[in-house]
């Protein structure tokens, strides 16, 4: 079964290599929820390069699948990211940033 989640990038961190070959870079996203989340995510192997053209701050759709598994007693869950894309509505460049009011000296109020 796969899952969609909605947020905004607040973390991306470096891809992980490991001996055997395999990679991961995992990522995170805050909800947009009324009572927001951080959410880690991953992608695995040949879809970590996904990620490069997304900068945090970046309102994103991540497709995802629920990993679980058991190692020695202890059980993990990880999300699985396959696919991400720009969120619906958001906007493909920064907003221009809010103009900075200075304060005249030779105001009289």
């Amino acid at each position: 079964m796969s899952y969609e989640i909605t947020g905004t990038i607040k973390v991306i961190q470096d891809t992980q290599t490991f001996d055997s070959g395999f990679a991961k870079r995992e990522f995170v996203i805050t909800t947009e929820d009324k009572y927001p989340q951080d959410i880690k995510l991953e992608f695995v192997n040949d879809r970590v390069s996904q990620l490069d053209k997304y900068d945090t701050g970046d309102q994103v759709t991540v497709a995802f699948d629920i990993r679980g598994n058991e190692y020695k007693d202890r059980y993990y869950v990880n999300l699985a990211a396959w696919k991400i894309s720009k969120a619906e509505g958001a906007s493909t460049t920064s907003p221009a940033p809010e103009p900075v009011a200075v304060a005249d000296e030779s105001m009289p109020f």
